[in-house]
């Protein structure tokens, strides 16, 4: 199966057969995580980066009165870390939502590779850059729409990132994320995704069943969410 990695990168720009052999080679080992365990927990050292090859993963932080907030959900092809071969320290935690397959680079190869591949270098930091993006359009949605809003642009937003590494079936996703992990996400009680999920399905935007995420009205949907796939359609000539 091809390197997810390698899928989104590509959705961006070209790659070498030079730069693919790279990237495939950086990954030294794999390693299965269990649902509801963590990846990295906050304050780790981590001396290698983790690719999320399958499954659902999210950081997170917790408060002091004991709730969990989720910053980001990680989905096959995310560097759930790459920060860390700069930042060091862990300021937050990821945990597994599912049973998560892990690649692993060390720090030592992403150095070789900064200084021996300034256009892989380039790819890697649009990346992140891209995150960056993701992570701004969540605090306006947080802060801004309404909660059938900000439900309707996350499925959005998954739906396109799931797309780029091969993961979605006509308009349908698997979506294996619970309502209360919905709910650590965008901020609300389970009890007012359910309600949520159920407007959605009332207009006719979605059908969600079991792990099952079919959308049925693409542009309506994008309408309800205020969404913009810019920053997730990006490639070579937009830039």
């Amino acid at each position: 199966m091809t390197n997810p990695l390698i899928l989104k990168l590509e959705r961006r720009d070209r790659l070498s057969d030079d730069e693919k052999k790279t990237l495939d080679n950086a990954f030294t080992r794999v390693r299965i995580v269990e649902s509801d365990e963590d990846i990295l927990r906050e304050g780790d050292r981590p001396t290698e980066s983790s690719l999320l090859l399958d499954g659902f993963a999210a950081r997170y932080k917790i408060v002091s009165n004991g709730r969990r907030q989720i910053s980001a959900l990680h989905l096959p092809g995310d560097f759930i870390d790459l920060h860390s071969f700069l930042l060091k320290t862990m300021d937050h935690g990821v945990l597994a939502l599912t049973t998560c397959r892990i690649a692993t680079v060390p720090h030592a190869t992403l150095e070789r590779i900064t200084d021996e591949f300034p256009h892989l270098t380039r790819m890697l930091w649009l990346n992140t850059l891209i995150d960056g993006a993701i992570h701004r359009e969540w605090l306006t949605a947080m802060g801004r729409l309404s909660a059938t809003a900000h439900m309707a642009h996350l499925i959005c937003e998954l739906y396109l990132r799931l797309s780029a590494v091969g993961r979605v079936e006509s308009d349908t996703m698997q979506l294996p994320v619970t309502q209360a992990e919905l709910g650590d996400t965008l901020g609300l009680s389970t009890v007012h995704v359910n309600r949520v999920l159920q407007e959605l399905r009332k207009e006719e935007l979605i059908r969600f069943q079991g792990d099952t995420l079919t959308i049925l009205d693409w542009e309506r949907l994008q309408e309800v969410g205020e969404f913009t796939s810019t920053y997730l359609s990006l490639r070579k000539e937009d830039r």
